[in-house]
């Protein structure tokens, strides 16, 4: 009989990790699909091992077998051999089984993925290269079936669900991969996920990785679903941990997934394998703890549903309702290097007198240690009534500490947040520590705006919406316009709700990016940098030694005769009192910049902006 066949008839065992067992039982630690190739044998050992063990099920060795997984291996125009080979595998560890053997071939979602070129990879690439390996096992003419597993995002999956049934009649089953129990990270439930999947025409739906057998078997509890749905479960051998060197292991004990089997039976479900962690062993364990094959129908049929309503916070946000009319003025300043605060806060204090609508305070800029900014921010707050907008690096936090701070920031009443990636960890003052980045900028924008949808980081609800405003760093100063664009609506597309500025020196830069704007139709309020110069010294170095920044050769020169005239800050006042007169004939906001703390100068230039309001630019 053919899968679909097997599927009405009985529950089928399938079989468990390839990854981790290969790491831990092998120590092999390499692109594992590569292994196809490289060592076959070990491949077969592992099929034969846990069709040894019982399963019915087996999958081919490809979950990372893509272009975009292959090429951090320089395999990337391997697939088809990869693939290929990964199927004549199985099927010769299938000819030793004394039972019945079916044969999926496996394709791993990418959302996921901390490859950076994995994260930027466009929707057509991504097609791409599920269509290159699909097309490569469809070609041998021996699968079974295609299993879809270890999907994060609901849309990912739906697509290669479409694509794959485009290719091909075979069955498909598809897995979703949840953080919390019965509910996506984007918040859609694992029910509504399995109606969405039905309704595509996923054969079987279920969930693997992440959880153990005793979260998937809560998310598998009381599903408001079709009673006619076939169920899959791969849940991992239980939670990991570190072994002395610090590399991930399990220790799940196999006689726990033995208790487990007969539990997921009677809760309805057609297939019971298992994902990191699992081994032969904890497939016989499954086979064991089967009472019987017979088929527990489902009994809870579809419920409506109930989508929660969530008010969020609201937050101030008037320096971005203003900028939408008038000259507005933010200031850069760096959180104190020690414990003396007092001259930071006074200055803070004067800039507000004098007009300006936001303190933007730096993370660690140049990578050199200062007082942690939110508790900069939280002072100018809620002791001084100043609007912080904070900037959050990914170079200082990973995942875990990224999606805590802003927790703590909305605890605060903080709403206004600078998403960057920060300068690399070595230009500052400890040049052996290292930079997180588990995301990029542009993925910290959209995780940030996940919160405003009352949504946490394993979608959770949060009981409460946040109301986070985001802005996303840009350079004018890039040399391709056209590129810097793309870039931007890039970062609008993730959430982006305004663009502060690297500090400009050249007004043809601004007119540029106006122009390549309104040219894209691209609507965003933009804070165009300001630095004022403080010396001909500054103006060298800023030129030659600073990552981005350029100044014409007139601003060099009249820096340079400035030294010799002895009136360098009031030219380097002059030059950027110029140079906002141009940017506000484009933008409405200024983002001032304040150079070695010289509260002072700023000041000035935030005065000269506000004044702009009261005799507007021809």
């Amino acid at each position: 009989m053919d899968l679909r066949q097997a599927l009405q008839r009985r529950v089928l065992v399938a079989d468990g990790a390839m990854g981790t067992l290969l790491y831990g039982n092998y120590g092999i630690a390499s692109a594992f699909e590569a292994l196809n190739l490289t060592h076959p044998d070990t491949i077969r050992r592992v099929h034969e091992s846990y069709i040894s063990a019982g399963a019915d099920l087996i999958q081919t060795n490809t979950y990372a077998a893509n272009r975009l997984k292959l090429a951090r291996y320089d395999l990337q125009d391997q697939v088809t051999a990869i693939n290929q080979a990964a199927v004549k595998l199985a099927v010769q560890a299938r000819q030793t089984a004394d039972h019945p053997v079916y044969l999926l071939g496996t394709i791993g979602g990418l959302a996921g993925d901390t490859e950076q070129r994995v994260q930027q990879a466009t929707p057509a690439e991504i097609e791409a290269s599920l269509t290159e390996q699909l097309t490569a096992l469809l070609a041998t003419k021996q699968l079974d079936g295609i299993l879809l597993e270890t999907y994060y995002e609901l849309p990912e999956l739906l697509a290669a669900l479409k694509l794959v049934k485009a290719h091909t009649t075979l069955p498909v089953i598809t897995n979703v991969s949840m953080l919390a129990p019965g509910v996506l990270r984007d918040g859609t439930t694992f029910a509504d996920a399995i109606i969405q999947l039905a309704a595509a025409g996923a054969d079987v739906i279920g969930a693997n990785c992440r959880l153990g057998p005793y979260y998937l078997a809560q998310s598998f509890e009381h599903l408001a679903i079709p009673a006619t749905v076939k169920l899959a479960v791969y849940p991992n051998s239980g939670l990991p941990g570190t072994d002395t060197d610090g590399q991930v292991v399990y220790d799940g004990d196999p006689s726990y997934f033995q208790d487990y089997a007969e539990r997921f039976r009677q809760l309805g479900l057609n297939i019971i394998g298992g994902c990191c962690g699992t081994t032969p062993l904890h497939t016989a364990a499954l086979v064991r703890g089967l009472t019987s094959r017979t088929l527990v129908a489902q009994t809870v049929q579809p419920q409506p549903r109930q989508t929660p309503t969530l008010t969020p916070t609201p937050g101030q946000h008037l320096f971005l309702q203003k900028v939408a009319t008038q000259k507005t003025a933010l200031v850069e300043l760096d959180p104190p290097k020690d414990f003396e605060t007092q001259k930071f806060f006074k200055g803070a204090q004067r800039l507000k007198a004098a007009g300006v609508d936001g303190i933007t305070l730096s993370d660690n800029s140049l990578a050199s240690v200062r007082i942690a900014n939110t508790t900069i921010a939280a002072q100018l707050k809620l002791t001084y009534g100043i609007t912080p907008i904070v900037h959050l690096t990914t170079r200082d936090h990973n995942l875990i500490g990224l999606q805590s701070e802003i927790m703590g920031l909305h605890s605060l009443g903080i709403e206004d947040i600078l998403a960057v990636t920060g300068d690399p960890a070595k230009l500052g003052d400890f040049p052996g520590a290292s930079s997180v980045g588990d995301v990029r900028s542009v993925e910290l924008i959209k995780l940030i705006k996940q919160f405003n949808s009352g949504i946490g980081p394993t979608g959770k609800s949060l009981k409460q919406a946040t109301d986070f405003r985001v802005a996303a760093a840009f350079n004018p100063n890039a040399y391709r316009t056209t590129v810097s664009t793309k870039s931007i609506a890039r970062k609008l597309s993730y959430g982006c709700d305004y663009l502060i500025t690297q500090p400009v020196f050249d007004i043809q830069n601004v007119i540029a990016l106006a122009e390549a704007l309104k040219a894209d139709h691209l609507h965003v309020p933009v804070f165009i940098g300001v630095m004022p110069l403080v010396s001909r010294r500054n103006a060298e170095f800023l030129h030659h030694e600073v990552h981005g920044i350029r100044l014409p050769a007139t601003v060099l020169d009249r820096m340079a005769q400035a030294e010799q005239d002895g009136n360098e800050r009031a030219v380097g006042i002059q030059i950027a009192k110029e140079l906002i007169d141009g940017i506000c004939k484009y933008f409405n906001g200024v983002h001032l910049v304040t150079p070695f703390n010289r509260f002072k100068t700023v000041i000035e230039l935030a005065e000269y902006v506000q004044q702009k309001n009261l005799t507007p630019t021809a």
